[in-house]
């Protein structure tokens, strides 16, 4: 059974930092290429980075572009999102999601989800 869970997700003030934390387990994590994506309320969820199966390649948008960081420990099965100089319009609920296959695309479909982990950047 696949299972996807964040975590880390918290309270920070404007212009603070957080790390999110992503762990899979049931699969091998190395086959996916793996996604973090962000849901405001009363927004459409957005794809806001994603990093390829071995992390040679990564993508954001442009909103996060120079302040969010993807990386990936495929040994530990886990993908992170480094988040600093945070905004009050950062804050969101946070998915990762899961792709299998080596191609980086926001616009793609995921396989798995995790739960979420919520961020409020209060300003």
């Amino acid at each position: 059974q696949v299972q996807v869970v964040e975590s880390g997700g918290g309270l920070v003030q404007a212009g603070g930092s957080l790390r999110l934390s992503c762990t899979a387990s049931g699969l091998t994590f190395a086959d996916y290429t793996m996604g973090w994506f962000r849901q405001a309320p009363g927004k459409e969820r957005e794809g806001i980075s994603c990093i390829s199966w071995g992390g040679s390649y990564t993508y954001y948008v442009d909103s996060v572009k120079g302040r969010f960081t993807i990386s990936r420990d495929n040994a530990k099965n886990t993908l992170y999102l480094q988040m600093n100089s945070l905004k009050s319009e950062d804050t969101a609920m946070y998915y990762c999601a899961m792709r299998r296959g080596w191609i980086c695309s926001l616009g793609a479909t995921y396989n798995y989800w995790g739960q979420g982990t919520q961020v409020t950047v209060s300003s």
